[in-house]
């Protein structure tokens, strides 16, 4: 069974006479239509699916050709006038009585003019979260396939920058190298905007490269990843040049442990709380609880954020298929961070590790 006919069956469930996809993932997964949106208030296209009847592709006229050349099975529509009055005239000539919309991507404004139109043609509304996403959670061997070569080529990337990283260059020099090296080995483009956070600025789980220059014997996060064939790949590697001292040592041995033991929570049947869990009580254990505020991992896919979750709010049961990130660190104002990342396959009885496990420091 196919996407398509997956998501039929879960309009059928939920007694929907069509879904509107308007967020981009869900579009590319549903009809390999890869063309992103600039935002979420300038889309290239939207996806109607009925339960009976052939999809639907509706578009303007610059993603005309893109469109039909890769949305295989989808009769592509133009729209002259905006997307709603061509959107009135579908809908009445299919006969749709209940519309399913992405609530979590539409826009008020949106909404508004929807809802106008179902008033104008008695049009039941359904606002639907996390329908297509539910199909996506699970990887296919195919798509398991993509994010491996992506895993493998992002490495490849890290390996070389890595290889001619020097003391003096700054994180802004580091981080342009690793997003043209990325592109120039086949990437599509990153996957987020890469991290390099050196000393104290690894403090910040999220640090904006800058003008600050590399030092021996400080802390370096680098967070990269980028898309390939769709798919991304997602990696932290903590690194130091020349000598470590011994609290540096400390601190990275407790964050390579707490990502083994949360790889080692990983399997089938296993909520993501009890993983999360599973890493933080090593930190917490040392006495670094505060300094680890963020949640293990998140899952990886089409997105590079994307369900499941491995938090102390995720309840859910992993599934088989699952590919997730773990990732552990701790944030020291002033002094700096750690966190190491892998992006991991759950299986039924345990995981499946994407990365080259390896730490790049002799600890």
């Amino acid at each position: 069974m196919d996407n398509l006919d997956r998501l039929k069956a879960l309009l059928r469930r939920q007694k929907l006479d069509a879904l509107l996809v308007t967020q981009p993932d869900n579009r590319r997964y549903l009809s390999g239509y890869t063309a992103g949106d600039m935002n979420i208030g300038e889309s290239s296209g939207v996806i109607l699916v009925f339960r009976r009847g052939a999809p639907l592709l509706l578009t303007d006229f610059r993603y005309q050709l893109q469109a039909e050349r890769e949305a295989a099975g989808f009769e592509v529509r133009l729209y002259q006038r905006g997307l709603f009055p061509l959107l009135k005239g579908i809908l009445v000539e299919r006969g749709v009585k209940s519309l399913g919309f992405e609530s979590h991507y539409f826009l008020h404004q949106a909404a508004v003019k929807l809802q106008k139109l179902a008033t104008e043609i008695r049009l039941e509304l359904v606002p639907v979260t996390d329908l297509v996403e539910r199909l996506r959670i699970c990887k296919s061997p195919d798509e398991l396939k993509k994010i491996r070569a992506a895993v493998r080529l992002n490495e490849a990337v890290f390996q070389e920058v890595y290889q001619q990283l020097q003391p003096g260059q700054s994180e802004r020099q580091v981080a342009l190298r690793i997003e043209t090296l990325m592109r120039e080995k086949g990437a599509e483009r990153p996957s987020f905007e890469t991290i390099v956070a050196a000393g104290p600025n690894g403090a910040l789980p999220h640090a904006v490269p800058g003008e600050r220059l590399i030092r021996e014997s400080e802390p370096i996060v680098i967070d990269m990843g980028l898309v390939l064939d769709g798919y991304c790949s997602d990696m932290t590697r903590t690194v130091v040049l020349g000598r470590m001292d011994d609290l540096t040592r400390d601190r990275f041995r407790l964050v390579r442990k707490a990502q083994l033991a949360g790889m080692a929570a990983v399997k089938a049947g296993a909520t993501g709380r009890e993983v999360d869990r599973a890493a933080r009580q090593v930190i917490a254990a040392a006495g670094y609880g505060p300094a680890f505020g963020h949640s293990l991992g998140h899952g990886v896919g089409l997105a590079v954020h994307e369900p499941p979750s491995l938090s102390m709010r995720y309840h859910r049961k992993l599934q088989a298929g699952m590919v997730v990130t773990v990732e552990p660190g701790i944030y020291l104002p002033e002094w700096g961070g750690i966190r190491l990342e892998n992006m991991v396959v759950v299986t039924e009885s345990d995981c499946e590790v994407l990365n080259e496990d390896v730490t790049f420091l002799d600890v």
